[in-house]
């Protein structure tokens, strides 16, 4: 009788062991998933920049700075490898975008041409997607990361060396509201 007691206490042990595994195993999943979708969104973005930079190139010849600005920071966010990397280069080019947008403003022939504003559009659409796919990324992480943190599934992801996941944050300098001078010197 101890003995059925004993294999019925070990198999509901297993039992709950594979679940908090394989729950652990799926939500480390979806935030790889969700990571993947901001990477596809961030994809599009850089390849929508160099068009946008060609479009505007010829009208903007005083703001030569504001455009290298933005080539340098899209080849800075391709580049980037890790997480916190990928973030601090995405950040410096949304604020190198914004600061070329405020300048199209300033425009005339920029501000009605077609090609720019379809390429703004798009940018803005795809801008949008990253910060809902940021948002569903930082939430899927907290999610994995609370899972590994509360008992008892702590116990289950420090014996199988599962990691805390990295949320996608953005630097104190992007916080800072970007500031265009529109004088012509």
């Amino acid at each position: 009788m101890i003995g059925w007691i004993v294999l019925a206490i070990l198999v509901v042990l297993v039992l709950w062991i594979i679940i908090i595994y394989n729950g652990l195993v799926t939500l480390k999943n979806q935030v790889q998933n969700a990571w993947k979708q901001i990477d596809v969104q961030l994809k599009r973005r850089h390849d929508l920049i160099p068009n946008l930079v060609n479009t505007v190139k010829g009208a903007m010849e005083f703001e030569r700075e504001t455009l290298e600005k933005v080539v340098e920071a899209r080849a800075k966010a391709v580049g980037a490898a890790t997480i916190p990397e990928k973030a601090g280069a995405e950040n410096m080019l949304t604020q190198a975008l914004g600061k070329l947008f405020a300048l199209v403003e300033n425009y005339p022939d920029l501000k009605s041409n077609q090609n720019i504003l379809q390429l703004q559009e798009e940018l803005t659409t795809t801008e949008n997607q990253i910060s809902f796919a940021r948002q569903f990324y930082n939430d899927l992480v907290a999610q994995f990361n609370i899972k590994q943190e509360v008992f008892p599934s702590s116990i289950i992801a420090s014996t199988f060396g599962f990691q805390k996941g990295e949320y996608f944050q953005i630097e104190e300098a992007a916080r800072e509201v970007p500031k265009v001078d529109l004088s012509i010197k």
